[in-house]
């Protein structure tokens, strides 16, 4: 692991306040691994093994039933996942696979639990973490069942151009068929969306969104603090 990779994960705030021996502890059991495209990572079912944090790429968290699959989120640097099956030990609710080339930091989840028992600091940083995704799935929540799928689009668009330096454009690492799936629509509906939106300042092409009337897209997303943050 490249020191500057340890400094990366020694900043998360999930282990900045760790006891550095017991930080240590943890990161000499971890592995870190370079993975390629589409990967699968942990299956919904399985006991968990490891905590995983994502160091370089994307990863897709997404669920199946009945033949049916639907993307839950997209999982960007530098952030862990599944906490919450980890520290209870109990099955995974979600499935991951990579979405790009990613660089995965895996750690046993065995140990974790373990600094968990024997570091304050760490068990209040995974407290903190755990309420941080329990509100994020509210926010997600409001998201699906306030708002149209064309509203979520909107509103989506307008988050991810500020996330990617607030340039006017979006620019899609994975395909619309994923993006579908987080947003809750068929890939039909999100074309029929997008065509919509042509009338409020957005064009899309390929992977490329363009916001062209950044005013329009605003008054139609109507965005709002407690879902969108």
């Amino acid at each position: 692991m490249r020191e500057s990779d340890f400094d990366v994960v020694r900043q998360l705030p999930l282990f900045c306040d760790m006891d550095r021996a017991h930080f240590d502890a943890l990161l000499a059991a971890a592995h870190l691994q370079r993975l390629p495209k589409s990967t699968n990572l942990i299956h919904e079912g399985d006991l968990p093994d490891f905590l995983h944090i994502v160091v370089e790429g994307a990863v897709e968290l997404f669920a199946e039933s009945h033949g049916r699959e639907t993307t839950i989120d997209i999982l960007r640097p530098v952030t862990t996942f599944i906490l919450a099956a980890v520290i209870r030990d109990e099955v995974y609710l979600k499935s991951a696979r990579t979405l790009t080339q990613s660089r995965i930091l895996m750690i046993p989840a065995k140990a974790v639990r373990d600094a968990f028992g024997r570091d304050a600091a760490f068990a209040r940083a995974i407290v903190g973490e755990l309420a941080i995704r329990y509100r994020s799935i509210v926010r997600v929540l409001k998201d699906h069942k306030l708002r149209t799928g064309v509203e979520r689009l909107a509103n989506w668009i307008l988050t991810s151009e500020q996330e990617q330096g607030g340039r006017g454009r979006v620019v899609l690492s994975y395909d619309k068929r994923t993006l579908s799936a987080r947003l809750g629509m068929s890939p039909e509906h999100l074309s029929r969306n997008l065509t919509h939106l042509a009338q409020n300042g957005v064009v899309g092409n390929g992977r490329e969104i363009v916001i062209t009337d950044r005013g329009a897209l605003q008054r139609y997303a109507k965005a709002d603090p407690l879902i969108d943050g």
